[in-house]
């Protein structure tokens, strides 16, 4: 079996967003599925990490097309040197230039200002195919717009596709703060409908997002995210200090505002808890986060660290004491699953995460016994948790079981999407 992956993140793309197809293709090849991958020429990244470039697989055909991005464009206009944008990362307290662009990337740039790179890719696309057949193209989204152009790859070859949701679509976290007008909402819900209903089967990561979308295509399967990293037996030298890290972008919507609360708290109650504590932050962390610990006096015990290399962060998560996981405070926060879960659970520290209690995030540290999840709002729980997280560092207890966590290895995973697409080719 053959199949083409149109992705826009690809090596030297760095952050969440590469891993899960890099991933895919590197152990696709092992269940009878040869990749084709599809992505842009000349990127534009928000993050870069050039060490990924060594881990696509050797022999893998990448096929690359230029695309005009009106990010770039935007750059002329901004007192900035360069702006980078980063899905979810909204602009805190835009100017008026920067509020007038957002509304006409909302409005005017749908799905997304990608956009300007599916007629190109349409037209390169289907020369290619006619010459150099496959069984299955898969669309992998955001952004968005990679998914219309399998739509149309489809209609006019009719080879079956799949389109992959790394993040839903109108239920993506950022989408209720866009500045859309109606005529807008309703044309991203209708395309949204198009792709589900069009595509052979859909790929969802988590639960919440197979129940939104199965009415709209019954093939809608559960193919989580995971980890690829091999399991270390020997124990890491843990951090000295209490060490809560949080690792990848933390922008306002995760900003954990019961999690400051309590360590203010605790640091003004308990004099060894505020010689221990270590808040360290790894990733873009924005604005308002900052100020939140500082307006908590917590600075001085902030560590913040810039975007590190992929297997350098490994490192990180293996020694501190606790791993701090926040999910975003929106509508859809109940089917948010982010990819650091999966890492962390192999780190095998203690999780600690501030989410829905009765979300897909919470499922998974249930069922793997590997941490904690409070809900946004519930100062008295998180407290309590805290404080025997911290009596069980100052006994040199504290660990984790982490229990059956081998099902969301990545070869693992690639297995099962390898046995759904051959059961959608049958």
């Amino acid at each position: 079996m053959k199949v083409l992956i149109i992705t826009y993140y690809w090596p030297p793309s760095g952050g969440s967003g590469v891993q899960r197809w890099l991933k895919f293709v590197k152990y696709l090849q092992e269940f009878g599925i040869t990749p084709v991958v599809y992505t842009v020429a000349n990127p534009d990244y928000a993050i870069e990490d050039t060490t990924l470039e060594a881990k696509i697989p050797k022999g893998v055909e990448v096929i690359r097309e230029p695309i005009w991005e009106p990010y770039k464009l935007a750059n002329l206009f901004s007192r900035k040197k360069k702006t980078k944008t980063s899905a979810g990362f909204l602009e805190h307290k835009p100017s008026f230039l920067g509020k007038v662009m957002t509304y006409v990337r909302a409005n005017y740039f749908i799905p997304d200002a990608r956009m300007f790179w599916i007629k190109p890719s349409v037209k390169h696309l289907e020369k290619y195919l006619k010459k150099q057949p496959v069984d299955f193209i898969i669309s992998s989204g955001p952004p968005h717009s990679l998914h219309l152009i399998g739509l149309a790859l489809k209609k006019k070859l009719n080879i079956p596709w799949v389109s992959d949701f790394r993040d839903p679509w109108t239920d993506i976290d950022y989408f209720h703060q866009l500045p859309l007008s109606k005529k807008a909402k309703q044309k991203h819900f209708d395309l949204e409908k198009e792709v589900l209903t069009n595509s052979n089967a859909v790929l969802v990561v988590g639960k919440t997002m197979q129940q939104n979308y199965l009415p709209f295509n019954k093939n809608t399967f559960v193919v989580p995210n995971g980890f690829d990293i091999a399991a270390v037996s020997e124990k890491p030298n843990l951090d000295s200090q209490f060490s809560l890290t949080h690792i990848g972008m933390m922008n306002e919507d995760r900003n954990p505002l019961v999690l400051w609360k309590v360590l203010k708290e605790l640091t003004e109650e308990i004099p060894s808890f505020k010689k221990d504590l270590e808040i360290k932050l790894i990733g873009k962390i924005a604005q308002p986060v900052l100020k939140e610990i500082e307006q908590k006096g917590l600075s001085g015990h902030l560590n913040q660290i810039e975007y590190l290399a992929h297997s350098e962060v490994q490192e990180y998560q293996r020694k501190s004491q606790v791993l701090l996981l926040a999910v975003n405070n929106v509508p859809s926060a109940k089917g948010i699953i982010t990819g650091k879960i999966f890492e962390y659970l192999v780190a095998k520290r203690p999780i600690l995460a501030i989410g829905p209690v009765d979300g897909d995030l919470a499922e998974i540290l249930k069922e793997t016994d590997a941490g904690t999840i409070v809900d946004f709002e519930d100062y008295t729980s998180l407290k309590r948790v805290i404080l025997d997280l911290y009596k069980g560092y100052q006994n040199n207890s504290l660990e984790t079981k982490s229990e059956g966590i081998q099902k969301y290895h990545r070869k693992e995973i690639t297995r099962q999407l390898s046995e759904i697409l051959k059961t959608i080719q049958k």
